[in-house]
């Protein structure tokens, strides 16, 4: 059986960025949530699931520190070749099991990654790792496959999400600020109905 690793692995090895079903050539969607948030060059950003997202450009471009997690090694060795710079530290886990250093972070970003846990281990072990990473007054950016959205991507099954699920998940601890329902058109111009939402640690 191929670990999640292998698989992964083998997709970021044999596929170029513009072929992955979740390349975000147009990255105005997620960042008009982030530009909402006061990053500074003291600021720390984590972004699980990383694979090789423009993403990271454009957050490194905001002079704060960056943290890119992902589970593949070949998307994080394909992301230091083409970003080099002192703020970005890579971090190659599984998010879902217990972070093996603890942060502290004033923002926490993740586009598609928390849709592929589906047991509610996985899923209980990625939200202990939010909450125990994020500073009070720091924000959350999590946009997933909606109820309307697939049911499966790159070969594996996904579990949709509900903003009323998300907000369950996170706790109390965690204001809603805004939140949308988006259909991402992928490279192969087909329609990925998404769920944003953007939360505050307020506790």
């Amino acid at each position: 059986m191929v670990s999640d690793t292998q698989h992964w692995n083998n997709i970021f090895a044999n596929k170029i960025d513009q072929d992955l079903g979740w390349f975000e050539a147009d990255l105005s969607q997620t960042m008009k949530y982030i530009e909402q948030v006061p990053l500074t060059t003291d600021s720390f950003i984590f972004l699980p699931g990383a694979g090789t997202s423009l993403l990271v450009d454009r957050l490194i471009a905001t002079g704060s520190h960056l943290i890119a997690n992902d589970i593949s090694n070949n998307a994080l060795l394909k992301l230091e070749q083409r970003v080099s710079n002192d703020r970005l530290t890579c971090l190659q886990q599984n998010i879902a099991d217990k972070l093996s250093s603890p942060l502290s972070v004033d923002l926490w970003i993740d586009r598609a990654v928390l849709h592929f846990l589906l047991s509610d281990k996985e899923i209980t072990g990625y939200f202990n790792n939010l909450r125990e990473s994020v500073k009070v007054g720091g924000y959350v950016l999590l946009a997933e496959f909606s109820h309307r959205g697939a049911k499966k991507c790159a070969g594996l099954v996904v579990h949709q999400y509900s903003i009323t699920e998300m907000q369950l998940r996170l706790g109390d601890d965690f204001e809603l600020l805004a939140s949308e329902e988006h259909t991402f058109i992928n490279p192969f111009q087909q329609e990925k109905p998404y769920v944003y939402g953007f939360f505050k640690r307020i506790y």
